[in-house]
This record gives C-alpha cells, sequence and structure tokens, in this order.
C-alpha cells in the first residue's frame, strides 16, 4: 500500500487509552489524541515551555508534518499507523546519559513488536530504526527542549508503519501481521514507562539499569559491515562491533582503528555472521 492509499482504522478512543495508562501504579500522567496536527513533536515542545507535566503523552490519528532525524519529513495516511510522542523531565541525569533515551524507546518498541506480531523478524539499526525483515517500519526522533519551571526536557517522538508505509519502508501489515494499533500503543507506552523509569532510578546508567544489555541483543548493526556517512559529508566503512556506555557505535575500520560514533546514518553492507 502506498503512502496515499486511504486506510480503514478504528480511531483511537483517548477515554480507553487514560483508562489503560494512567494511575498511580502507571508512568503517565497526561494521554491526549488529536485528529491531525503537523508534528506531534513540536506540539509537546510548545506545551513543555507552557508546563506541561513529566510524563504528558500526545497522540494523533493523522501527522502532516512529522520530522525525522536530520530534519526528514515524514507523513503516513489517516489511520495507517501510529505517531505519538511523550516528555520527559529527566532531573539529575547527566547530560552525557541523556542520548540513551531515543535507544530506550527502540527497545520497548522492539518488545511491543515482538510481543504482537512474534512471526515478523524485527530488530534494531542503530541508534533507533526499526527494521522489519532488514526494511524500516519506524523511526523515532528525541529533542531537548526548555520546560516551565527548569530542568531539561527531552520530548521523544515515535512514528510506526502498521498498516501501510512508504515506498522506501515497511509496515507490519506488508510483513504479513494484522495488529491492532490500539493495543500496539498501550503496548510500546507501558514498555516505555517501565524501561525509563528504570534507568531514571539508576540515574541514567545504561548497564545497572540492564538498557545497554538489551539494547545490544536486539541491534542487528552489531557484527554487520556498515557504511557510516557522517554529518559532515563524509563515510568510513568498517565492523560494527559494539556500543559502548554513552551510546556511541564502535566501528572497527580496515587499519585496525576502532572509532566510536556519537553520529550518523548507516548502511548495513554484510549481515552479521550467526
Amino acid at each position: 500500500m502506498s503512502s496515499t492509499d486511504p486506510v480503514d482504522a478504528v480511531p483511537f478512543d483517548v477515554h480507553d487509552l487514560r483508562h489503560r495508562l494512567l494511575g498511580p501504579a502507571g508512568r503517565w500522567t497526561r494521554v491526549d489524541v488529536v485528529d491531525e496536527t503537523g508534528s506531534t513533536n513540536a506540539d509537546l515542545v510548545a506545551a513543555a515551555t507552557a508546563g506541561a507535566p513529566d510524563g504528558s503523552v500526545l497522540v494523533t490519528e493523522h501527522q502532516v508534518r512529522g520530522r525525522g532525524r536530520l530534519d526528514r519529513t515524514w507523513e503516513a495516511p489517516r489511520g495507517s499507523g501510529i505517531a505519538v510522542s511523550v516528555l520527559w523531565r529527566p532531573e539529575g541525569i547527566p547530560a552525557e546519559r541523556l542520548g540513551w533515551i531515543p535507544m530506550l524507546a527502540g527497545v520497548a518498541l522492539l518488545d511491543a513488536v515482538r510481543a504482537l506480531a512474534p512471526g515478523v523478524p524485527a530488530g534494531l539499526k542503530w541508534p533507533n530504526d526499526l527494521l522489519l525483515d532488514g526494511r524500516k517500519g519506524a523511526g523515532i526522533l528525541a529533542e531537548m527542549t526548555a520546560v516551565s519551571g527548569g530542568g531539561p526536557g527531552v520530548v521523544l517522538g515515535m512514528g510506526v508503519n502498521v498498516a501501510s508505509a512508504p515506498e522506501t519502508g515497511t509496515s507490519l501489515a506488508d510483513q504479513g501481521a494484522v495488529v491492532d494499533r490500539t493495543e500496539l500503543l498501550v503496548t510500546l507506552l507501558r514498555n516505555l514507562g517501565e524501561r525509563e523509569a528504570a534507568w531514571r532510578a539508576a540515574g541514567g546508567d545504561a548497564d545497572e539499569s540492564g538498557l545497554r544489555g538489551d539494547y545490544r541483543a536486539g541491534c542487528l548493526s552489531l557484527g554487520s559491515e556498515v557504511r557510516v556517512e557522517m554529518p559532515g559529508g563524509s563515510a568510513i566503512v568498517g565492523i560494527a562491533e559494539d556500543v559502548d556506555t554513552s551510546g556511541h557505535l564502535l566501528v572497527l575500520e580496515p587499519d585496525g582503528t576502532r572509532r566510536p560514533i556519537a553520529a550518523g546514518d548507516i548502511v548495513h553492507l554484510r549481515p552479521a555472521q550467526p
């Protein structure tokens, strides 16, 4: 299905979502659903400066100016997937550990997809793209923002292709999985809340919280030959060996140099050997 095809989907029920996600035992404090918006991330950034609480969630049926990494645009047909952003105020977490937030989201999403679509080959491409049978099925973008009252704020946006996908990607439906959007959203947010709470309780330590180990287990990039396209336009080729404690990708170049990569797009040239 192309990105312009109509999709017949049951709309999100905000009352049902609030009933299932809010409460004293949950991580989320506010859940809102809008019919259409330019960008849930942009909306939640604005809400953060106006005093939105830690643990706010914003969902839309139709996002028309979604943004990805490196300012790429993203749009999906109404009802075809999930477009959601969350706001966190991670006070007391060292700045160098905040880079784990989008990777944490990748693990939470991977776990949700594996739970609801167990027959679909799924894994992560560093740093946080969800791959379904080797093709992109979801994207994640984290943005630092000012928040009312001071302190750091992070808005994390996620776009998941459920019923359809752009031509360059794939969806769960393309992979033969029939997944209810509401069940996937609820499972994702529960996973996300639990993982973020454990990570925050550990002071953002990815090893102590178990995040780094789980990320490494789900990352298809590790052990693969990759080309890393750097922000300045240069590129390096090597074996993606590991992810360090800061979330940087460690790439072994042909001359034996082991280079930490903090930012860049990677292409899998040859999959990891079993």
